[in-house]
């Protein structure tokens, strides 16, 4: 393991750096223990396009995609260090990780050269925002029991079902889906994808009102709303295949991000504010402890993301490390969270405009979820990592329409 920038890094750094101090302020030192409530407000929105296009025009948007469809044309690592660079400035929320990180290259490597030239530059430069629509009410961890249907009709298909936990489809101009076209063969092998528009008729989108007053999330319905074949991504039936890019790219944006919410040295700040039993909380041996605790496991977390970076920085592909992470981190951050907010004692009840802690901690449940549950994750490295024999499938060799979907009949 490599933790030292080589001579090219250490100057495509450096550029980075320039480029940032002279269009954006730097993160004060309490910045990560703000609230994390990213607001959708229409202002917002055009804050974060209008960062989004000055990067692109710079050449610091989309590091790792083609030039000619937005990107710099660069590696790898070089994104990783334009992320680490860009985390350390104070600048819009970052709306465009979806679309950017994981349905961009889904259309690269299965899109028509029509939807790359027109999808993929004005994505890059933030002038259409998109959004993925995969989770229905009765297909979450399990993506391949979706049943949104969607018929042929002529030359158009037309969609009907309902999507559910759908990230910032409320201001999203496209999003993209997969559907079930087939329901006679296997589940898996029955799936469609599509590039939906959100504006079409037939589309309701209603935001979900979240326990610390956000509304990040939505639920779409989708009722007799018509989508042209040119729309389609991959062959017809190939949806699953298609699916699993776009879910390997959010699995490698998730666990491979930075930090969300508060950390380490916010715990240490905090500790040294309040006071237990008289004395700051930082001289108790107890809470020194539990910080101790919490910053060599995030130590561990940081080693473990160096193992992706120095397989990156050689031109190698990375190994489990981002379902590793993804899994242990977010369970951490809720930890730390918690225990900021018992650290205000009595305080930590009032959630009010600063309110970084109770956010993280209220948000928190949901990172578990988001990017893969704790449990697929769970699968996925007993699986993929310790080679564990698969939990066993009764529903492989089942047409979907034959799936049992209610109780068992006694």
């Amino acid at each position: 393991m490599d933790f030292n920038d080589t001579p090219e890094e250490a100057a495509f750094r450096a550029e980075a750096r320039a480029f940032l101090d002279k269009n954006a302020e730097l993160q004060g030192p309490e910045g990560a223990a703000e609230s994390v409530i990213e607001r959708d407000d229409p202002e917002t929105i055009r804050a974060a396009q209008a960062w989004q296009a000055l990067k692109c025009d710079n050449g610091w948007a989309c590091i790792t995609w083609p030039k000619e469809l937005g990107g710099r044309g660069g590696t790898p690592i070089q994104s990783v260090v334009w992320n680490q660079e860009e985390g350390r400035y104070k600048t819009p929320p970052n709306i465009f990780m979806i679309g950017i990180g994981m349905l961009g290259p889904t259309i690269m490597t299965h899109g028509t050269p029509e939807q790359k030239e027109r999808y993929l530059p004005k994505m890059a430069r933030g002038d259409e925002v998109w959004c993925q629509l995969f989770s229905e009410p009765a297909a979450g961890s399990d993506l391949a029991g979706l049943r949104m249907s969607a018929v042929k009709d002529g030359d158009e298909w037309v969609l009907n079902g309902q999507k559910i936990w759908t990230t910032g489809a409320h201001y999203s101009r496209w999003g993209m889906l997969p559907a079930r076209s087939d329901p006679t063969v296997a589940k898996h092998a029955g799936m469609t994808y599509f590039i939906v528009d959100m504006e079409a008729k037939g589309i309701e989108i209603r935001p979900i009102k979240q326990i610390n007053g956000a509304s990040h999330f939505t639920e779409v319905f989708y009722s007799d709303v018509r989508v042209p074949d040119s729309y389609r991504v991959g062959a017809v039936g190939d949806g699953w295949r298609v699916a699993i890019t776009t879910l390997l790219h959010e699995r490698a944006a998730v666990g491979a991000g930075g930090r969300v919410g508060p950390g380490v040295d916010d715990l240490i700040r905090l500790a040294q504010q309040v006071e237990l039993n008289g004395r700051p909380a930082i001289e108790d041996a107890g809470v020194r402890q539990r910080i101790a605790d919490f910053s060599v496991r995030m130590a561990g977390l940081r080693c473990t993301g160096y193992r992706t970076l120095t397989a990156l920085s050689r031109g190698q592909t990375p190994g489990p490390e981002a379902s590793i992470m993804k899994l242990v981190g977010a369970s951490l951050g809720q930890q730390v969270a918690s225990y900021g907010i018992d650290l205000q004692g009595l305080a930590g009840s009032v959630m009010d405009e600063e309110g970084g802690w109770q956010d993280a901690y209220l948000q928190s449940a949901g990172l578990r979820l988001a990017g893969g549950s704790d449990e697929i994750l769970l699968n996925i490295i007993a699986e993929r990592v310790l080679r564990l024999p698969p939990e066993p499938r009764v529903d492989k060799n089942l047409a979907f329409r034959e799936i049992p979907t209610g109780p068992p009949s006694s």
